[in-house]
């Protein structure tokens, strides 16, 4: 049972400047929804970041508003929430396999977005998992946005010398001089 074993948690970043972050919740699950934002605040609170929350009705309207968010808002990064339990139907797949590779792509355009939909075969899973004593997947998806934000931001500082460039007066004179 993965509840008997032993993580490692990183350290939690720190940041120079206001960190922002939108939690994307579906409540379809009300409680298990819930402790995962509970979760997920503590987690942000603890960087002296701060947070908004919006409610979307399931797990595939997740990546769709964390995409409107990036186009028309100012957040840092995005915790998506929610909790997926297998049915009697293959939609447990559609949903899990849907909303967790739409996650992935906007992620790989490069916003910093921590996982946090939770896709269990059970009610008493899901439980555990949400849990803020326990194992607390919003925390831990609230503190993946977290590095991911902390990453691009170091990353965004430093320059590597390459590209185009505009050329300096000295080079524009000597060539319409010669």
């Amino acid at each position: 049972m993965a509840a008997a074993e032993q993580h490692y948690i990183l350290e939690r970043p720190t940041f120079d400047k206001p960190v922002k972050i939108l939690i994307v919740v579906s409540p379809y699950y009300y409680d298990i929804a819930n402790n995962l934002v509970a979760g997920a605040k503590a987690e942000i609170e603890a960087v002296g970041g701060t947070w908004d929350v919006v409610e979307v009705p399931g797990a595939l309207e997740i990546p769709t508003a964390i995409g409107i968010a990036e186009r028309m808002s100012n957040f840092d990064g995005y915790v998506a929430l929610g909790c997926v339990i297998r049915g009697e139907t293959t939609h447990y797949e559609t949903v899990c396999n849907d909303s967790s590779r739409a996650i992935t792509l906007l992620g790989l355009q490069g916003l910093c977005i921590g996982n946090g939909i939770l896709t269990v075969e059970n009610r008493k899973q899901a439980e555990v998992r949400a849990e803020v004593e326990g194992q607390n997947k919003g925390g831990g998806a609230a503190a993946a946005a977290l590095h991911l934000v902390a990453l691009s931001r170091k990353w965004g500082a430093q320059t590597k010398g390459v590209g185009f460039r505009p050329a300096s007066d000295e080079i524009q004179i000597a060539s319409q001089t010669a």
